[in-house]
């Protein structure tokens, strides 16, 4: 093993040794990117799982940062960077990931809310592609930020379609029901409030690719105040529509 563990960290694990290529550095790197995975991470939690010391862990992240395969948070934390999608649209030939740019920017504009895109990933939802605002630093969403699929109108869009065993084996520990994801599927979107703190709200809509699956989520973010109690009546048509370009895009 090529890694370096500090002296009260626990014995390498299974999952520690899948990262081990024989390049001590990049090995330590692919470790600190794999915390990333499960989300935002400070220096000491990425200390704690990976067990590299804490100058090591910093330096890393701090270098990683610059390459922009990492980024931080309002608070601070270390988290998945934007080079990460940018790479995978030159690889790969996402076009809607491609095209999600100027679509979110056109719907931040015409709302004066944020717009991002999600993608489910195993168990969690994964930002891949943001435009915010500029009124609320704290309340934004970066790049590569991953949540767990249990709350908010994002995880109900990307569940609500699933096939029946998906679907429950997703219901376990969520904070919704079968009966509110049977009203998504009936409305056509999904609304949400609370998620990103008190007073904000979330209208979310279904991205389809080939065949109608549903292969990513559209959500529009904002203060109540500005979606209003009713968001589907003031942004839906907007919403609905650029999940339909970028859904026109897709070619996953």
């Amino acid at each position: 093993m090529t890694m370096s563990l500090s002296p009260s960290s626990p014995s390498p694990t299974s999952s520690v040794l899948d990262h081990d290529s024989g390049v001590a550095v990049l090995d330590k790197a692919s470790l600190l990117l794999s915390v990333l995975e499960d989300g935002p991470a400070s220096v000491s939690r990425i200390v704690r799982v990976t067990g590299l010391t804490r100058p090591t862990a910093h330096r890393l992240a701090l270098a990683l940062q610059r390459l922009r395969l990492v980024t931080r948070d309002a608070r601070g934390r270390f988290l998945l960077g934007p080079r990460l999608s940018e790479m995978a649209v030159v690889e790969h030939g996402d076009r809607m990931l491609a095209l999600a740019g100027p679509v979110l920017t056109s719907l931040r504009d015409r709302t004066g809310a944020s717009a991002r895109l999600y993608r489910r990933c195993d168990d969690r939802v994964l930002c891949v592609a943001a435009a915010e605002t500029s009124s609320d630093i704290a309340a934004t969403v970066p790049v590569g930020t991953a949540f767990p699929m249990r709350s908010g109108s994002v995880a109900q869009v990307l569940l609500a379609w699933e096939d029946p065993d998906v679907l429950y084996r997703g219901l376990v520990g969520a904070r919704f029901t079968a009966t509110v994801l049977a009203g998504v599927r009936r409305r056509g979107w999904a609304q949400s409030f609370g998620e990103r703190g008190r007073g904000s709200a979330e209208l979310t809509a279904p991205v389809r690719g080939p065949g109608g699956r549903v292969v990513a989520a559209l959500c529009l973010s904002g203060p109540v105040g500005l979606i209003t109690d009713e968001p589907a009546r003031e942004y839906g048509s907007a919403v609905i529509d650029a999940a339909l370009r970028l859904g026109e895009a897709s070619d996953t």
